[in-house]
């Protein structure tokens, strides 16, 4: 009575995501790359641009972890309830 997870993406969705990103952070470099201002400035943008990267990471990790945390437990919930199911036997006359 239990099922499979099944993966809820298809492959070209993923390979959309990896271009997507992909062009959006080469876009941006070549942005930062060539402000007209000092080299200063251009080390700070791309630092910002690295921290918001790496926080937007972490923070798509934390929430696939707590959703299959969630995930986990609603199964082991459901095993006890149909471990439950499958000693009651209504019929039963306790002596």
């Amino acid at each position: 009575m239990t099922s499979s997870v099944q993966p809820r993406t298809t492959s070209a969705y993923y390979v959309q995501a990896i271009l997507s990103f992909a062009l959006a952070g080469s876009g941006l470099a070549i942005g930062i790359a060539y402000l007209p201002v000092s080299a200063w400035v251009r080390a700070f943008l791309a630092l910002g641009a690295l921290y918001t990267v790496t926080s937007a990471f972490t923070l798509a990790k934390v929430i696939r972890d707590r959703q299959q945390e969630g995930e986990v437990v609603n199964r082991v919930d459901q095993a006890r309830l149909e471990k439950l199911l499958a000693e009651h036997d209504p019929f039963r006359v306790e002596s």
